[in-house]
């Protein structure tokens, strides 16, 4: 052992029996292992020890009939905690708050010591998106699990953008704004991700005054949770986008209009306020001392200014001024401020942010004071097309999921490998690995597993497939190992695609599918039937692949019957439409059935949460109206981006969109004229219109037999299709 490593050692040593004794960041993992399950905490000791020469670190032994968890703070303890419940008590915490620990009868000791450091200091989780499309309606008990996930799998950069509306809201009406202009400013809760980004203003506003007074004590309990678990919480802070009402009260500033966005109308366009104005300074004071002294700060901020929509000009000069002085608003309020970017506008605008322009705009702040989140690497790693960001630090991020879509996707062999590189290529510039899901969906593998990558496991491929197997099925499972060797080696293997959603989710369009199925069908058959083999399901995470492979594969043979629908259609074969248009609707139905063996399938769960933020049949009935309208119509043309193959929503409306197109095409067919497309599109429109300004009890199949009888059921009932669907190539 080599001399430093040594002394590290002794550090470590001494520290670990100095930090019996009960400290903050004991006292915060033995509340973490509470939560989870009294039996745990029981077992379970934690000691506070040094960290491993600059890194942080935990370390699992046995002492005298416990499980002693070590580490340098109450997070790395987190991360060791999670490592004895996942490899040797074989369970995964969901990140649900209603979903229940799974532990064995007796909780195991640990066989051998480990001690386990982490790669990067630093691991970034969460996305603008998804307090749109997972959180808009979330309590304490939803956020509490959800933290508490975070720190198992080391998330110490968590972004933190609760509540920032009641900050903005006493910015703007100190600025002489009335309370009606500032929340007819805001959009509607579910709509909030992409009026912070500057995208829209105002959609299904005005924004009830109680919403903000909710949100801020929501957020105060948030970011004390985070930080007690040894988190920096990214907060926000001003990036320029102003209402546009503050022309009248300020005519002599610099407000400009931004580009349009995703086709809405002009309307709900916004305003940018030019950083070099007076004003943009006094405003971004102004925010960031009203949340400091609401929320506190961690001197690190979230900050993009141009996401999406095009910037006033795009002259490197222009760009390099912007940032300079956005930081030098910064740090006028806060000294010791830190910028973390997003380098999605790299990717979304890669043809308008060209080496030049890009270059300008990161070097107009200095060296090490901002830091990108390279968002979308499993498939663009922009570090590698913008010179390693031209010296800036960054962080590595997954996205692997847009609008929340439910289907089986996640190119995560590939991102692991990718990671593996980057982290031997880009030394210090490399300082941290995340994860940008626009939506938390059923599935965690893909991101925990990317978490994973922060620390020195070392674990070869059929490690993580064994271990993950074991996990998810609660002990050794032979089938469940070999269904999740498929989906890692096989299924989730291939290219990502942004609409990927199963086609009984997407708009019926005759002779054309938005879905496209990029593995071998018999792979991911192979994936049912092994997971069909266990003799029972004991565990929430077993249950979830059964849903999440078996509603992808009905969703498959949905397309397939589709198209045999339209090819009949084609060739005047009425039969033909008959027999597949009953097949289509007993796959809707069969679907909708299966998603109910899990509350977070369901639009139930859903638009109850929505409900009950509301405390007066109005506001119910609002919340519940932009719950239904961002995950179908959603707005501008984004009708379907975030739709869900969920129970209820594929019975209530997706089927009821499908039984207008098979009426449109039959009745074509019958009459012998041309499938009319326009009158179609008109009532689909109208049905979706009304279904969302609907609080009508929504209609839902759910299944009486348990999840395994009745997925072997499926199976057995669509066997011939199923089996010639496999043999087919794509």
């Amino acid at each position: 052992m080599g001399r430093r490593l040594l002394i590290c050692a002794m550090a470590l040593l001494v520290t670990m029996v100095a930090g019996a004794v009960g400290n903050s960041d004991t006292q915060q993992a033995r509340a973490l292992a509470a939560r989870l399950s009294a039996r745990l905490a029981d077992k379970v000791e934690f000691v506070k020890t040094d960290d491993a020469c600059g890194k942080d670190v935990f370390t699992l032994e046995n002492q005298g009939g416990k499980v002693v968890v070590g580490g340098n703070n109450a997070n790395s303890m987190a991360v060791g905690l999670n490592r004895y419940l996942n490899r040797y008590c074989k369970t995964t915490v969901s990140w649900y708050a209603d979903v229940p620990l799974d532990l064995p009868a007796v909780l195991p000791d640990v066989p051998a010591a480990e001690r386990v450091t982490a790669r990067v200091p630093q691991r970034f989780f969460l996305n603008y998106c998804t307090w749109g499309y997972t959180m808009p309606f979330w309590d304490w008990d939803d956020w509490e699990r959800f933290i508490d996930w975070m720190a198992l799998n080391g998330v110490n950069l968590p972004l933190a953008i609760t509540g920032q509306e009641a900050v903005w809201y006493n910015v703007w009406t100190s600025l002489g704004m009335t309370d009606e202009q500032v929340r007819n400013y805001f959009t509607g809760p579910t709509y909030l991700p992409w009026h912070r980004m500057a995208n829209i203003d105002g959609w299904c506003g005005p924004l009830p005054k109680e919403w903000l007074e909710g949100q801020t004590a929501l957020q105060k309990r948030i970011v004390e949770r985070e930080r007690a678990l040894n988190m920096r919480p990214v907060l926000p802070a001003f990036a320029g986008h102003v209402p546009g009402v503050l022309r009248n009260l300020f005519p002599k500033a610099d407000i400009q209009a931004l580009g349009g966005w995703a086709g809405f109308d002009e309307q709900y366009r916004t305003y940018f306020l030019n950083s070099e104005d007076p004003l943009y300074s006094r405003i971004q004071r102004m925010f960031l001392e009203e949340q400091t002294r609401l929320f506190g700060t961690d001197h690190i901020y979230g900050i993009d200014p141009f996401n999406e929509v095009d910037p006033p000009s795009f002259e490197p000069d222009y760009l390099n001024k912007v940032s300079q002085h956005i930081y030098e608003s910064l740090t006028a309020v806060d000294p010791d401020a830190e910028w973390l970017q997003m380098a999605w506008f790299l990717y979304y605008q890669s043809k308008d942010y060209t080496r030049e322009r890009t270059r300008a705009m990161l070097t107009g702040v200095p060296q090490g004071k901002m830091t990108m989140l390279d968002y979308y690497c499993e498939y663009k790693e922009m570090w590698r097309e913008h010179d390693g960001f031209y010296g800036l630090p960054f962080i590595w991020c997954y996205l692997g999921n847009f609008g929340g879509n439910t289907n089986v996707q996640g190119r995560v062999k590939e991102a692991g490998q990718r990671i593996e590189q980057a982290l031997k290529e880009c030394g210090d510039n490399l300082v941290g690995i995340g994860s940008t899901l626009e939506g938390l969906d059923v599935q965690q593998f893909p991101y925990e597993y990317i978490l994973e990558k922060a620390w020195d496991f070392a674990k070869t491929d059929e490690q993580v497939i064994t271990e993950l197997a074991d996990r998810h099925a609660g002990g050794e499972s032979a089938p469940v190992r070999e269904a999740w060797d498929l989906l890692y080696n096989k299924v989730l293997d291939i290219n990502p695609s942004n609409f990927a959603a199963p086609l009984p989710c997407s708009y019926p369009k005759l002779g054309k599918e938005s879905r496209k199925i990029k593995y071998e069908p018999g792979d991911l058959l192979a994936v049912w039937d092994h997971l069909l083999a266990v003799e029972k399901v004991t565990t929430d995470a077993m249950a979830i692949d059964l849903v999440w492979v078996g509603r992808q594969l009905l969703g498959d043979l949905f397309l397939v019957e589709k198209q045999a629908l339209d090819a009949a259609y084609n060739q005047g074969d009425k039969d033909g439409v008959f027999e597949h248009s009953n097949t289509m609707f007993e796959l809707l139905s069969d679907i909708d059935a299966l998603n109910g063996h899990h509350p977070q399938a369901t639009l139930a769960t859903w638009l109850q949460q929505a409900r009950d933020m509301g405390t007066t049949p109005q506001l119910k009935d609002y919340y519940e109206m932009n719950a239904r309208r961002l995950i179908t119509t959603w707005g501008g043309s984004l009708n379907d981006y975030a739709c869900r193959c969920w129970n209820g929503l594929v019975w209530d409306y997706y089927t009821k969109r499908w039984e207008i197109y098979i009426r449109e095409v039959t009745v074509a067919l019958l009459s012998r004229h041309e499938f009319d497309d326009k009158s179609f599109s008109t009532q689909a429109d109208k049905f979706q219109e009304k279904w969302v300004n609907s609080t009508d009890e929504v209609v839902q199949g759910m299944s009486d037999q348990d999840i395994l009888t009745h997925s072997r059921a499926l199976r057995e009932k669509y066997s011939q299709q199923l089996d010639s669907w496999s043999k087919s190539k794509l």
